[in-house]
């Protein structure tokens, strides 16, 4: 679990709470309903439901979603690497695996699959890995955009209220509240939560896919019947200096 994701966040809102002093005059429902209901109801009109229920899976990867190190990922591959070339594939079954990826790649060497179709099948279930992080991705940015779109349709909707009834005092401090506070909802959506939220996925959806092809290669050294000594050395490239070091010293 990540947690930075959700201290980023508390801190945050809870600075601006704070820097609030009394948050009652900021909270106005009309704003809310302009800006955060419109921002759902248009967003879901260019998604598909599935695309709608899936974005908040793939924003949960921000906290939950744990991504592996590649020097741990090599580590274990060389050890099993060790196993299938000593004992042969079969031995490689009951392995405990928590990399999915991995797991699916093995199995494959475990059923005796051929290296042709292992290769394209994780290659193409890399890809749908991507696909789904893009969608999720994309969604977050239509939020984005349309979050301050909206902010700026509630202020001229606010500034038409308080211009329609000037003849009426009572009436231009609710709407002038209207005319604000949608454009501070737009931009709270937009910049405190939706860019994070963005900015995270992409690098985690970039370290996903670099882990999967150092699993790719080293699944398909494994099914070569290559020497597991040669793993490290291979697969050494997707490592940073310090992973590395911590590779060369266990080596």
């Amino acid at each position: 679990m990540d947690i930075a994701t959700i201290i980023g966040f508390v801190a945050t809102f809870g600075l601006i709470i704070s820097a609030l002093g009394d948050p009652g005059p900021f909270i106005d429902m009309p704003s809310i309903l302009i800006v955060v209901g419109g921002t759902a109801t248009t967003v879901l009109a260019r998604s598909t439901f599935p695309e709608y229920i899936a974005a908040i899976g793939v924003a949960m990867k921000t906290i939950k979603f744990k991504i592996d190190k590649p020097e741990d990922l090599i580590e274990q591959l060389v050890n099993l690497g060790t196993i299938a070339r000593k004992d042969g594939m079969i031995a490689l079954e009951g392995q405990d695996i928590p990399n999915a990826y991995m797991a699916k790649g093995i199995r494959m060497l475990v059923d005796g699959t051929e290296g042709s179709m292992i290769k394209s099948a994780l290659e193409r279930e890399k890809e749908m890995i991507s696909a789904r992080n893009s969608t999720g991705i994309a969604f977050f940015d239509s939020v984005k955009e349309v979050a301050p779109a909206m902010g700026m349709i509630g202020t001229l909707v606010g500034l038409v209220i308080m211009l329609g009834n000037m003849s009426d005092p009572k009436s231009i401090g609710p709407a002038f509240a209207v005319a604000l506070l949608t454009t501070m909802y737009g931009a709270v959506i937009a910049n405190v939560i939706c860019i994070p939220l963005i900015q995270k996925l992409q690098k985690l959806d970039a370290a996903e896919s670099m882990n999967n092809d150092l699993i790719l290669e080293g699944v398909m050294f494994i099914q070569s019947g290559g020497n597991p000594r040669m793993l490290t050395d291979l697969l050494i490239s997707f490592v940073d200096p310090k992973g590395r070091a911590k590779l060369e010293a266990a080596a």
